[in-house]
């Protein structure tokens, strides 16, 4: 952790990458568990080809993110396997719908 010039709080790495990034490393831990990228197709109507054609597409991305977010125990279990945190998955999705 580095210390912010605001008010010298202190931020975790993931709040400061960027949402694609964050995005990214979670489509990837993801798709590491076959029956939850089963489910990510599943849920969010998309086929290999188009999540593989739409990695640099922000939608694409957050659908990933939303995914997500609506089963917690992945969400958090995401954020603790990418170094993250539940909140900056969640504004990542924002700002990619942004």
């Amino acid at each position: 952790m580095r210390p912010d010039i605001n008010h010298g709080k202190q931020h975790s790495r993931s709040e400061t990458r960027e949402p694609s990034v964050l995005a990214l490393m979670a489509l990837a831990w993801t798709l590491a568990d076959d029956r939850r990228a089963d489910r990510l197709l599943a849920l969010t109507g998309l086929d290999a080809d188009a999540l593989r054609a739409g990695v640099a597409d922000p939608a694409i991305l957050g659908a990933v993110l939303g995914f997500l977010a609506d089963h917690e125990p992945d969400l958090i279990a995401c954020a603790e396997s990418i170094d993250s945190s539940p909140e900056a998955l969640i504004t990542a999705k924002e700002r990619l719908a942004a």
